[in-house]
């Protein structure tokens, strides 16, 4: 007697593209998400290296905030190597960005002070990390230090410590 295997029936998703996954982890967002216009869209979500810590325990909801608001305001400040379409196409758009970026600037500037400087290990991993949105290992096999390779758990340290210092800069611990 011959077992019959049910018929496969077509994900309710794509998975994303093995491309894709090469840039980072991916995950399946629980629910229905819409794109821009409202329409159904791929319910995926890249997860950043602050979710991950976030997860393991490894930082608190004071640190990751702090780590999201030094991104936030990294981009606002046009440090970031992304372009944006023009904002004067977006009614208020632009005027609100010409209001936000000298403050965010000034944000990003002292946060940097507050780490020891843009070249101090905590600055660097900030600017890299968080404002560029880099691998933490990546970061740490192109950094190293006094001519020494950091490991990723050296890396993941110096980001918590970072993330300490950005959490009290931006009066979130």
């Amino acid at each position: 007697m011959s077992r019959r295997s049910k018929p496969r029936s077509a994900p309710d998703f794509v998975a994303p593209t093995p491309e894709r996954n090469g840039h980072g982890r991916v995950e399946r967002v629980r629910g229905q998400i819409a794109d821009e216009r409202g329409n159904p869209a791929r319910p995926f979500r890249a997860v950043d290296t602050l979710e991950i810590m976030m997860r393991r325990g490894s930082i608190s909801a004071a640190m990751r905030q702090a780590g999201d608001d030094f991104r936030r305001d990294f981009r606002c400040s046009g440090f970031d190597q992304l372009r944006a379409a023009l904002l004067d196409r977006l009614k208020g758009g632009s005027e609100r960005l010409i209001e936000l970026r000298p403050d965010a600037t000034r944000r990003v500037r002292r946060a940097l002070i507050a780490l020891g400087g843009a070249t101090s290990p905590a600055g660097s991993c900030a600017w890299h990390v968080l404002g560029l949105e880099e691998n933490l290992k990546e970061w740490a096999v192109r950094q190293g230090w006094s001519g020494r390779a950091i490991n990723e758990k050296m890396a993941s340290g110096i980001l918590i410590a970072a993330l300490g210092v950005l959490a009290i800069e931006y009066g979130r611990a």
